[in-house]
């Protein structure tokens, strides 16, 4: 399945139904009067978050969702039938913003939650609610309330315990690949990884949830790479694991490109906890990798753990510090807990 983390949409709430005009005539019957029943409500828009989805790709193709209008009254005081509510299906972890992207309307951070995004006209009054002692054969009636309408863009922030940043082919995807079963692509080349993997964690009796994004390089804050993009996906991770290629020409430097973009993004990244690895330790000897794992905490004020994703050296350590960080309530997991499961699904259910 393709991922697709952002999309705009057009939502359309039902009108309300047109109120009757009605005079009631029957045979033996010597009194009449007005008898014009109320129209029906028209429907809502209603967004729920549902388990199983990572992915906003159908919007790609579906992007105008519209209620149904409310039926109109009729006769011996009927009212009309209201309009179904629209329930839009989105995975968790969506946002609906406004759309100049300013304001978020709706946060979706569990699943079953289900949001009231515009509401239904109501039905317009009969000519029966409108009859007085001095207006006994009203002809007036209420052609129902008018409908909402608007334009939203959807943005999914994945939900994950722990999140991986780094430069492009620091070894996250052999890392996420070495803990979990993502099958994340690895390539000999930078930019391997584009588009944002989940993989579960099992570890030590307890699971949690590892998000891998597309590596960083200087000057993302601003637009350059695709990096940036993707930050928003480690937004409401608890702890960020920092992958440095032990294989760099300057291991500080390269702790200190990537720190800054965090920095410069913003929304609390730098704030998280961060546990500092160097990693592709499987490539040097003994006294090198002493050498630069002490250059990379005297750059970064942390200890560094000596990490190889490949050959699992170092992984059972990484994972204890990310326990350790994370404390009680990682064992939850989401029923989507595989990124890449093919799954047939359309936003309307």
């Amino acid at each position: 399945m393709h991922f697709l983390d952002q999309a705009k949409i057009f939502v359309r709430s039902g009108a309300g139904g047109p109120g009757a005009v009605s005079f009631r005539r029957e045979k033996f019957i010597e009194y009449g009067g007005p008898d014009g029943g109320n129209g029906g409500k028209g429907g809502d828009i209603v967004f729920e978050a549902v388990a199983g989805l990572n992915t906003l790709i159908d919007f790609r193709y579906t992007q105008h969702f519209r209620a149904p209008r409310g039926h109109g009254g009729s006769g011996s005081n009927r009212t009309g039938g209201g309009g179904e509510d629209l329930v839009i299906k989105v995975p968790v972890g969506t946002q609906v913003l406004s759309e100049d992207k300013e304001e978020v309307l709706l946060d979706f951070t569990k699943v079953g939650q289900r949001e009231v995004f515009l509401r239904g006209g109501d039905g317009g009054r009969g000519n029966a609610t409108y009859k007085t002692s001095t207006n006994r054969a009203p002809r007036q009636h209420g052609t129902g309330w008018p409908s909402e309408e608007a334009w939203v863009w959807l943005r999914l922030k994945l939900l994950a315990d722990a999140g991986l940043v780094g430069l492009p082919n620091a070894g996250k995807s052999t890392f996420i690949n070495a803990v979990t079963n993502a099958q994340a692509k690895v390539g000999a080349y930078a930019f391997t990884t584009t588009r944002p993997q989940l993989g579960v964690v099992r570890h030590r009796e307890r699971e949690f949830v590892v998000a891998d994004i597309p590596g960083l390089i200087e000057g993302a804050a601003d637009g350059a790479g695709i990096g940036d993009r993707f930050l928003g996906h480690i937004e409401r991770c608890r702890v960020l694991l920092h992958l440095v290629d032990a294989n760099d020409a300057d291991v500080a430097e390269s702790y200190r490109i990537v720190r800054d973009e965090l920095e410069a993004y913003g929304a609390g990244l730098i704030d998280k906890p961060h546990i500092i690895a160097l990693n592709k330790i499987d490539t040097l000897d003994d006294e090198l990798i002493e050498a630069l794992s002490a250059e990379l905490a005297e750059a970064s004020g942390a200890d560094v753990i000596p990490l190889s994703g490949a050959a699992g050296i170092g992984v059972d350590w990484v994972l204890d510090k990310l326990l350790e960080q994370m404390g009680p309530g990682a064992d939850a997991v989401p029923e989507n807990d595989q990124g890449e499961d093919e799954i047939t699904w359309s936003p309307l259910g």
